[in-house]
């Protein structure tokens, strides 16, 4: 269930200007989705020029981008610990995000809507997108104005363990959504995600509430990981046919 958005000068726009924000010596969260891989991309070009980072991946698809590109990588699990060396910046893109720009994007100087909330997981990478983006101390997120929004109403993707389908579906439904089971394209059968698992696009309309239901979701048996990510950005980075506006949580 890819999203579709703006136009792919705006996607670059967006994250390469996030890109811009690496500086020598980081380790830098690598995200999934078109916009991202522009941020990528960029990297890869900032290596070749002698930046000196090492990447993260979020799924497989950016781990064969990167190591296309020739960026060192190193596994999350070494990344983060007592002993390791933490993940200084995460890049991702966003199927939706809450600004207050939303559907201005005209305006000047617009400031963060209250609400610091975004919808992830149209490639079904969110679980491991979520360890990596919640582990950075920085977390940029790449969009053009396509995704923006003033109330989070897109479906939810939530990552669920195949035994616990049922149980899950029903779990949705009580919390007020309607779960449909993603289906692959070009194969029979439903997506699989990097985990071995399936995916619901759980419809709940416009979400007045997402860290009520965050929270609701989270505590789901059967659930891996949903795609609603509270709390998490500490800058948006918009991409336009002309510039890149950036919003700081």
């Amino acid at each position: 269930m890819k999203t579709s958005g703006g136009s792919d000068a705006a996607k670059r726009r967006a994250g390469e200007s996030a890109a811009a924000e690496v500086t020598d010596g980081d380790v830098v969260g690598l995200g999934t989705g078109s916009t991202a891989a522009h941020a990528i991309r960029r990297i890869g070009e900032r290596v070749d020029a002698g930046l000196d980072v090492r990447g993260v991946p979020t799924s497989f698809a950016s781990r064969e981008l990167a190591a296309d590109q020739e960026i060192p990588l190193v596994d999350l699990d070494r990344a983060i610990g007592p002993d390791a060396p933490g993940i200084d910046l995460a890049i991702d893109g966003a199927d939706q995000v809450v600004t207050a720009a939303a559907g201005d994007a005209e305006r000047a100087g617009a400031s963060a809507d209250p609400v610091n909330a975004l919808v992830k997981g149209g490639g079904a990478a969110h679980a491991r997108e979520k360890l990596v983006d919640a582990a950075a101390d920085r977390f940029l997120v790449v969009a053009d104005p396509a995704k923006e929004t003033p109330v989070l109403d897109r479906a939810v993707p939530v990552e669920v363990l195949p035994a616990g389908r049922s149980v899950v579906a029903e779990a949705v439904r009580s919390a007020g959504g309607e779960p449909m089971l993603r289906a692959a394209e070009r194969k029979d059968g439903p997506v699989v995600t990097d985990n071995g698992n399936l995916v619901f696009d759980c419809a709940f309309g416009a979400i007045a509430d997402p860290t009520a239901l965050s929270t609701t979701l989270s505590a789901t048996p059967g659930i891996v990981e949903h795609g609603l990510f509270v709390d998490l950005a500490d800058e948006i980075h918009v991409g336009t046919e002309t510039d890149v506006r950036v919003v700081t949580r």
